[in-house]
């Protein structure tokens, strides 16, 4: 039954990725229970394949911005970087005599993977519960390599996600998804999709950033889908498989 003084459900239906943080970092009380919202997280076949860096460090900071190419990243707030993390496991396997087992398998980095993401957004929802901002950086992908050196990251660990969470400093529109019948099926997946029943939902996202920046060049759902975020071009993030090998992940 729909509630509207549902406090859980006006979050969940209603958050907005923040960007601009005012100057001002987490009380030591409120770092801990995000860390404790992360280690609560469910976790695929009680494995706990996740781990979290909280990034304080000025000059840090700094190089990850350079590596995300945007300029908030690490400006104010608290940054946080969710690794995939079998590197525990395989010491634990490695100290009872061991060896590694199925940890370079693909599955296993993938149920990794799973533990990671829902870790993050599990700190995601709690902080956004207290009026703070979010923001989820894929952006640490840019350049993998130089975000695994950077952390000093060992083998069988991989930065998936960052996550800057503070106090905002801008109070952004909703932005508009695509509607429920083009991102929910029943029972099996339908593969009809044409460009003719997205119309409505193009103008809807034009309207959104014409009002959100009128300097901004108005764009609709499908010419991003048509643009250089999905066309053909070399970028670092071509690498993220090399740099996974290279961590002895995902080998087979």
């Amino acid at each position: 039954m729909v509630n509207k003084n549902n406090q859980v459900e006006n979050l969940l239906l209603n958050r907005r990725t923040i960007r601009a943080f005012k100057e001002q970092s987490l009380t030591q009380e409120q770092l801990n229970l995000l860390l404790e919202a992360a280690r609560q997280t469910a976790t695929s076949s009680f494995l706990q394949q996740s781990s979290v860096i909280h990034v304080t460090a000025s000059e840090k900071r700094q190089q990850i911005r350079e590596i995300c190419q945007q300029d908030y990243v690490g400006a104010n707030g608290d940054l946080f970087i969710f690794v995939v993390d079998l590197y525990r496991n395989q010491q634990i396997r490695k100290a009872s005599g061991n060896n590694d087992g199925r940890l370079h398998k693909t599955d296993v980095f993938l149920q990794a993977v799973d533990d990671t993401v829902l870790a993050s957004q599990n700190v995601a929802d709690l902080a956004e519960s207290w009026g703070l901002g979010t923001v989820f950086l894929g952006s640490i992908a840019n350049d993998a390599a130089a975000m695994v050196k950077l952390l000093k990251l060992p083998a069988l660990t991989f930065p998936l996600l960052g996550l800057q969470v503070g106090v905002p400093d801008q109070q952004p529109e909703l932005k508009p998804r695509l509607p429920l019948k083009f991102r929910s099926f029943e029972n099996e997946y339908e593969t009809d999709h044409s460009l003719a029943e997205l119309k409505d939902y193009d103008e809807v996202v034009q309207t959104y950033y014409d009002l959100r920046d009128s300097n901004r060049r108005i764009d609709s759902f499908t010419h991003q889908v048509n643009s250089a975020k999905l066309n053909h071009r070399e970028t670092k993030r071509d690498d993220i498989l090399n740099v996974i090998h290279q961590q002895q992940l995902c080998l087979y």
